[in-house]
């Protein structure tokens, strides 16, 4: 006798059997094959059990099966099924069964069916049917799961590439700012240098043009490192109660070439009351020299523009409005997204990457606060609102007292790009300092000990032995001078290893002159 005989069709369904007899398997063979079902006939408990591990619709027993010695087997193919599974059963027993074996066969088997025989072939079939599309169902369920399951791995694969992705993007953006920041500080340098020199009306305006566009190109800079870093949640506020008033007013500052250049109306009303947030001086002022240099830029020369500031309930609301170009009401939804931009034209161009304004609302909303977009249409002016929450007054403010120039420094520079180097020494020496500028780390260190100079400004970046490396060096021998790192790298992290490495402050490329003559004329070689 063949170990198995089957009548093939659909493995998934058919149905496998351990007949008790002969006669009973010529039976429910030809019963089978009238009801087109397809089925295996098992010859012992362990076939079948090797049958279920492979496939099986319906299971069909007699009371019998359950004393043989090779049952465990049974239970235990049975307990491999996956989840999803619960193999239908049909367990022919004799009338008034009630042995052992039967209630434990309920007990293992769970999704069961009990036939008292003799049981009518109507009967049998139809529980057997009924059975299949029970476990037609369940394989359906499989499908689901696997479909789902393969979507999740999809899912996670997409996510794993653009993480990878936004972490190479990021890295790119902050090689790129590094990069550009190299040319722009000897640009910036030689605008300063310029600016102190020339005396002829029409190239004083020309130096202003070349200063304006060059701090042009460090705020697109800036404007992408600031929203790599919002997205990645590298940005950490420096929080501290603000007067809104002195905000207002830097940020005017920083607006105020490129409003003057235009020929602007510029209007501010206020009340006298003093408000106060708390929050980062730094973002606060650059998110609404922003929305200013926005308002200046989209409105025509000659145009109007209003600043507002308001007290409402907890709030303090700080409204800027212009007569400018205005927003056309499908882009008003979207003005905040990234690389979105009023006016995409040609001749209505008006620079700029289309990433500030969502700069912006990230920045106020670390705040805790919110900036809003209204615009009556096209040529109708727009109106941005910032609102952020009021705090208390602080119990004292600091006030901060002019104070005298100090002395002239001697100064040693250190930067591989000798026209940033020699630029920036030309600007200091205009200060008044005695300026010495080198181009390499093993120059650095023989002038530096030569030289005992009270300042060094030291660029991160210098090849063979970078900047850290050298202030590491220098700082056991020179204890008292001050180190000032240079770098083109401005992240938290860049500051912290300067601070490790024993630099007493940190400056961004392109070098923010004005701050950096300051810090040098208040030091005091005193340590």
């Amino acid at each position: 006798m063949p170990h198995t005989e089957t009548m093939p069709k659909d493995d998934g369904l058919r149905v496998l059997f351990l007949p008790p007899t002969r006669r009973d398997r010529d039976v429910l063979v030809r019963l089978f094959e009238r009801a087109n079902l397809s089925y295996l006939v098992c010859q012992d408990i362990k076939a079948l059990s090797v049958e279920i591990d492979r496939d099986v619709g319906v299971l069909l027993l007699t009371d019998g099966a359950f004393a043989h010695r090779e049952v465990e087997e049974l239970w235990s193919a049975l307990a491999r099924q996956p989840s999803w599974s619960e193999v239908p059963s049909i367990v022919l027993c004799e009338s008034g069964s009630q042995s052992m074996a039967v209630t434990r066969c309920v007990q293992n088997l769970r999704n069961v069916t009990v036939l008292e025989k003799p049981t009518s072939s109507r009967t049998l079939i139809s529980a057997i049917q009924a059975g299949l599309r029970a476990r037609a169902r369940q394989y359906q369920m499989r499908d689901q799961l696997l479909a789902l399951q393969t979507s999740e791995a999809a899912l996670l694969t997409a996510t794993r590439q653009l993480t990878d992705s936004n972490r190479r993007k990021d890295e790119f953006l902050a090689m790129l700012a590094h990069e550009l920041r190299n040319p722009l500080a000897p640009i910036m340098n030689a605008s300063e240098i310029m600016a102190r020199l020339v005396t002829e009306p029409q190239l004083q305006a020309t130096v202003r043009l070349l200063k304006r566009q060059t701090a042009h190109l460090t705020r697109l800079v800036d404007d992408l490192l600031d929203l790599s870093r919002i997205t990645s949640g590298r940005i950490e506020l420096r929080r501290e109660p603000l007067d809104i008033a002195a905000v207002v007013s830097q940020a005017l500052e920083i607006a105020e070439p490129l409003m003057r250049e235009k020929d602007h109306t510029f209007l501010v009303a206020t009340g006298y009351e003093r408000m106060f947030v708390r929050g980062d001086h730094a973002r606060l002022v650059q998110s609404i020299a922003n929305l200013l240099n926005n308002a200046a830029k989209y409105t025509d020369s000659g145009g109007e523009i209003r600043l507002e500031v308001q007290k409402q309930e907890d709030d303090v609301v700080i409204i800027i409005s212009d007569n400018g170009i205005g927003i056309a009401p499908d882009l008003l939804p979207l003005i905040f997204d990234l690389f979105v931009q009023a006016d995409h034209s040609l001749d209505r161009s008006q620079g700029g990457l289309g990433i500030g304004l969502s700069v912006v609302k990230r920045l106020i909303e670390m705040h805790k606060g919110k900036v809003l977009a209204e615009s009556d249409g096209s040529g109708r002016g727009s109106t941005f609102k910032v609102r952020l929450p009021l705090i208390e007054a602080p119990a004292s403010s600091e006030v901060t007292h002019a104070r005298p120039r100090a002395a002239p420094k001697r100064v040693l520079i250190v930067d591989d790009n000798a026209d940033a180097a020699n630029s920036l020494a030309t600007v200091l020496e205009l200060e008044g300092h005695q300026v010495e500028a080198v181009y390499s780390a093993e120059k650095a260190l023989s002038t530096a000990t030569a030289m005992q100079p009270d300042v060094i400004v030291l660029d991160i970046g210098l090849p063979a032995m970078n900047g850290y490396e050298v202030a590491t060096l220098l700082r056991p021998v020179l204890s008292s001078t001050q180190l000032i790192a240079l770098t083109g790298y401005g992240q938290r992290e860049d500051v912290l290893r300067a601070k490790e490495a024993g630099f007493d402050a940190h400056f961004v490329k392109p070098v923010d002159v004005p701050s950096l003559t300051q810090l040098i004329s208040d030091f005091s070689k005193t340590k």
